[in-house]
């Protein structure tokens, strides 16, 4: 049995908990983000699908931003990719037409 992660562990579940950090202001959402990043896992249905291009692109915007430079436009960015992740995600599980709707 693997040891106790100390960030979350997994896909679904690093993905919640990024969530969490980007529900934040902008300007407190990058702070420990990445360390959520340290055991997420793609699925492998997932791999050479649009859902491990958009994993690999929010990887890099959250480890390469600098808290207190552009904060409130890359936590944006980072939440438009959040909801293209859901979005791709039960597309491939089969939703015929999800949507994060109106008031995400």
């Amino acid at each position: 049995m693997p040891p106790k992660s100390e960030f979350g562990r997994g896909f679904v579940v690093n993905l919640m908990l990024l969530s969490r950090h980007f529900g934040l202001p902008p300007e407190r959402a990058f702070y420990g983000a990445a360390d959520h990043l340290n055991d997420f896992t793609i699925p492998e249905q997932f791999r050479g699908t649009e859902i491990e291009e958009l994993v690999g692109r929010l990887r890099k915007m959250v480890i390469w931003h600098q808290p207190g430079t552009l904060d409130r436009e890359d936590a944006a960015d980072v939440k438009r990719i959040l909801n293209r992740l859901a979005i791709a995600v039960d597309k491939e599980l089969g939703i015929p037409d999800p949507d994060t709707g109106k008031y995400d």
